[in-house]
């Protein structure tokens, strides 16, 4: 898959932090493997030690390496990788996410937006409601199968956990933003996924505008369960799984 963030200019030890992850996440380096020492990691990338640590630091701070004096780096257990952060869901996506990866995510959107949306029809403000609005008909009016349509949902979607209300659901909508775009990009690879999409979204907008927060969330589980059938079509039109491999 392609890439799903827009990478701003990188310090050199970030851009370092970026080659490295995606190895990890990727499955060049296994779980508790040391990495190769510095001296190698240095002359193949060009690199000083002082700007290596530094990306080591950044990729410790994500939680996917340890350091230990005398026992080298190590790729720490996927369990102890955090997940909500952009660097290391973007890198899942951009190195052919597995199928354990891509049900765990839509596990966590099941769980969570239905019940952002039934907040939301309950809290929503007049603003909050035109921010919904707006991305709505923006994917109605949108050419399909563009990355504008791919926005214009992403900000359908954050609009709503916005309008919820809670501090704690906005800061969470923030950080899956990039694991958001990613689904999104898996779901809509089916054709005119986005054209059959609308009327799951406009439901879900109807729902928050008339304030009844279970058909709130009623509506919007209707359309994650149809996103998880869209990615599971292109997962079996990819041959990446058997038919009951992608099941929620």
């Amino acid at each position: 898959m392609k890439s799903i963030r827009r990478f701003s200019t990188r310090s050199l030890h970030g851009r370092i932090a970026h080659i490295i992850g995606r190895r990890i996440i990727g499955g060049d380096y296994e779980e508790g493997e040391t990495l190769p020492n510095e001296d190698a990691f240095g002359i193949e990338l060009s690199v000083s030690r002082t700007a290596l640590r530094e990306a080591f630091k950044v990729l410790a701070a994500k939680g996917l390496l340890e350091s230990k004096p005398k026992v080298g780096t190590k790729v720490k257990h996927k369990t102890q990788w955090n997940m909500l952060d952009p660097d290391v869901l973007a890198w899942h996506f951009e190195t052919s996410p597995s199928v354990d990866f891509l049900k765990s995510l839509f596990e966590m959107r099941q769980i969570f937006e239905p019940n952002a949306a039934a907040m939301a029809a309950k809290r929503r403000t007049d603003e909050q409601l035109q921010v919904i609005s707006d991305a709505y008909y923006a994917m109605e009016n949108t050419e399909q199968d563009t990355q504008a349509v791919l926005d214009s949902d992403l900000a359908f979607h954050l609009g709503i956990v916005d309008a919820s209300g809670n501090p704690f659901m906005h800061s969470m909508g923030m950080m899956i933003e990039t694991a958001l775009m990613g689904s999104f990009h898996l779901s809509s690879a089916k054709p005119r996924a986005q054209v059959s999409s609308l009327p799951a979204h406009k439901a879900v907008f109807i729902g928050i505008r008339d304030k009844d927060p279970e058909r709130a969330r009623f509506e919007m589980q209707q359309l994650l369960d149809k996103a998880v059938e869209d990615a599971r079509y292109t997962l079996l039109s990819n041959h990446e799984l058997s038919t009951e491999n992608f099941t929620l």
